[in-house]
């Protein structure tokens, strides 16, 4: 028996679409752009730099890097005091998450905002993290950092404080808890 073409390729498209949502199903609950913006609660403060988040209409738990910054390791000197004061600003609040890309290890890279305040501008300029450096750049938060140096706030109340990726090279990554 001939099919129309036309249920040939109705049917072929249904599979497609099914084979598409399964691949779908495999990959992590993120927002399908890398864009994206919503409102989240914070669930959980992993260090000063990342953080989980349930968004506010559902799906599954998020982790997040906070873009922009680096934090502390967190057995590095001022590593916990960045992650506390990060949980004191923001666990269980509500926040508005606007991914801008991915990293490495595939976490969305978001800029976070709590009311009308840029918490990784607020992170910096309590010294709590760097503006993120890279190569001729002092980075987006480079005027908060100084300010933060000037007043010896934080990590800067060190002479010379060692930034993270310094601190990786030289002791690899932090043990698990």
């Amino acid at each position: 028996m001939l099919f129309p073409s036309f249920v040939f390729s109705a049917a072929l498209l249904s599979f497609a679409g099914s084979a598409a949502g399964a691949q779908d199903a495999a990959k992590p609950n993120f927002p399908p752009r890398a864009d994206a913006s919503y409102e989240a609660r914070v669930t959980r403060v992993s260090d000063g730099d990342t953080l989980w988040v349930k968004p506010l209409t559902g799906g599954k738990y998020r982790k997040l890097r906070i873009d922009g910054i680096d934090a502390p390791e967190i057995c590095q000197d001022g590593g916990l005091a960045s992650k506390e004061a990060l949980a004191a600003r923001l666990l269980e609040k509500v926040v508005v998450v606007r991914e801008r890309r991915r990293d490495d290890y595939g976490r969305p890279l978001v800029k976070l905002q709590l009311g009308d305040e840029d918490v990784a501008g607020w992170l910096v300029s309590e010294g709590h993290a760097w503006s993120y450096h890279w190569r001729h750049s002092n980075g987006p938060y480079a005027e908060q950092e100084e300010r933060a140096r000037e007043r010896r706030k934080g990590l800067f109340a060190q002479d010379r404080p060692e930034v993270p990726r310094d601190f990786r090279r030289r002791n690899g990554p932090c043990p698990w808890p």
